[in-house]
């Protein structure tokens, strides 16, 4: 048995995992903006009410970069107070168990691995566009994650007059069309010409990010997942049109690419941590 936490600026979500199965979870807000002890209590105390003698090791993604050997925790989004936290450290010294700690796209990424959409690749890109544009590699069969657990963040890459993350991303809506994506799906979904058009130009956006993907790391796979993974049906006409561009193309013959269907995936990716 082991337990997967997915820590987030919002929300903590934890999971009792047995044989890649959740057999319990439970979702807890996160004191995000109260001190680093506070955020640590918080999270202490949802462990503790978890923890059985049956769990064997914790994982946790979290939205920043991490010195992954050393299970250090720097200037995590959204939860200003944590600028360097030893993670790895307090909660083995609190509970006596292996812990691991890694950014939460590449618990994305793995948990798609090892339980969803990326079974049968030996190499899988998981992209999460939400807020923000995250990415994590599993490359010939293993977690990659460079020497802080930022390798492969694409997002960051220059695009148009800022990066992929400004038009792959949430912020894209706002800055672009004066609208969010919930309710630019929803006029989209009732037909609405203008906010089809919307999304055809998102979709256009992230195809240009996958190309970049297929350039660095020519996958098997590239699974989707974030908020706006729920309307891919969207822009994937769009993205797919732009994939086709790609100059390789064996490489695009060869992609396995879509959504998540995968719930909690994160948590399971956490869980799988070593």
């Amino acid at each position: 048995m082991k337990i997967g936490i997915d820590l987030g600026g919002t929300n903590m979500r934890i999971g009792l995992v047995d044989a890649g199965q959740i057999v319990e979870k439970e979702i807890r807000p996160c004191p995000a903006k109260e001190s680093e002890e506070v955020v640590l209590d918080a999270l202490t105390a949802l462990i503790s009410s978890h923890l059985t003698a049956e769990v064997s090791s914790i994982g946790i993604g979290v939205p920043t970069l991490v010195d992954a050997e050393k299970g250090i925790v720097y200037n995590a989004v959204n939860i200003p107070s944590w600028r360097e936290v030893h993670l790895k450290k307090i909660l083995e010294d609190r509970f006596g168990i292996p812990v691991a700690v890694n950014n939460d796209a590449n618990c994305f990424a793995l948990g798609e691995k090892l339980f969803g959409a990326g079974k049968d690749a030996r190499s899988l890109v998981g992209l999460t566009l939400g807020t923000g544009v995250g990415s994590g590699l599993v490359l010939d069969g293993r977690l990659y994650c460079g020497r802080n657990t930022g390798a492969g963040e694409v997002g960051e890459l220059p695009y148009r007059d800022s990066n992929f993350e400004a038009y792959c991303s949430s912020g894209f809506f706002v800055r672009e069309y004066a609208t969010t994506g919930k309710d630019a799906a929803e006029a989209a979904r009732r037909g609405d010409s203008a906010a089809l058009a919307i999304w055809q130009d998102f979709g256009t956006n992230v195809g240009r990010l996958v190309k970049a993907v297929m350039f660095a790391y020519d996958p098997d796979a590239i699974v989707i997942g974030g908020g706006i993974s729920d309307a891919y049906s969207l822009y994937s006409e769009a993205m797919l049109a732009e994939i086709a561009t790609f100059p390789y193309a064996e490489s695009v013959r060869h992609l396995t690419i879509g959504p998540s269907r995968l719930a909690d995936v994160a948590i399971l990716g956490a869980s799988a941590l070593e």
